[in-house]
């Protein structure tokens, strides 16, 4: 059942919660909500079977959650640290994709998170300024009204992925949710504003650099800068390819981090 949550600001969330124990919050990627997303929803029951009190939300804009009509990297942390408030003020963040980058955000920002699982994050090269050029292009689609214009630039380098949306039933979901990719690249240009040691040198969380067993070679170098900027950074490898698991594989995967329980 749909429950809600309001941020500082008085923006409506909406989550799905499920299970008990080590409790973890979900921060989807770009093309991620729950009404279009049944492998992160078949994810959640799978991490709530493995010892987890699992949060899945609609972020700012997206599904029956509330927002806009700017959406900012501000915004996406506001509402994670809602959600910890309802998750008892601690617990882990799980970041899909752009995700991650805003998962990291709200790691260096808020107090309570106890450990990062970050996956294939798309980071551009340390110092480029890639993501801020990148974050303009989206803003001038978004501004002439150009809500395909900017899914498209969003996904690009996801083989497919667009035109099997475009094609789909769903278009009209992710049409309405494309004023959100601001956020969404907001936080990947802030992952380019500074040295990333600085950026994150308040993230004292442990983080797990999560990468499928074939992954794109770009996410493999975003891998590596995360694996040298974090203070407490460990790779892992979740099989799958082309950006994509399978939620039994990454439920174990994540649940594997979880303290072993005396006889």
């Amino acid at each position: 059942m749909t429950e809600y949550v309001r941020t500082e600001d008085g923006v409506p969330i909406a989550y799905d919660r499920a299970g008990s124990g080590q409790p973890l919050v979900l921060v989807d990627g770009a093309g991620q909500f729950r009404a279009v997303d049944p492998d992160t929803r078949e994810l959640t029951g799978e991490l709530a079977c493995r010892g987890f009190d699992v949060v899945h939300h609609d972020r700012p804009g997206r599904g029956d959650s509330g927002g806009g009509p700017q959406f900012s990297l501000a915004g996406e942390v506001a509402a994670v640290r809602a959600l910890l408030d309802v998750i008892g003020g601690r617990a882990w963040l799980y970041g899909s994709s752009s995700g991650g980058a805003i998962a990291l955000a709200a790691a260096a920002g808020i107090p309570g998170v106890e450990r990062l699982l970050l996956w294939e994050v798309p980071l551009g090269e340390e110092g480029g300024t890639d993501g801020a050029e990148f974050l303009g292009a989206i803003r001038r689609l978004l501004a002439a009204g150009d809500r395909e214009g900017a899914l498209r630039a969003f996904t690009e380098d996801i083989p497919g992925w667009f035109d099997a949306v475009r094609s789909g039933p769903q278009w009209p979901l992710y049409e309405r949710m494309a004023p959100t990719l601001e956020a969404d690249a907001e936080a990947l240009a802030w992952t380019q504003s500074a040295p990333r040691a600085q950026l994150w040198a308040s993230v004292t969380a442990p983080a797990v650099v999560l990468l499928g067993s074939s992954p794109f070679p770009f996410m493999v170098d975003a891998a590596e800068s995360l694996l040298r900027s974090l203070p407490r950074a460990e790779r892992a490898e979740v099989p799958g390819s082309g950006h994509h698991w399978e939620p039994a594989d990454l439920a174990d995967r994540l649940a594997a981090y979880l303290p072993v329980s005396g006889p």
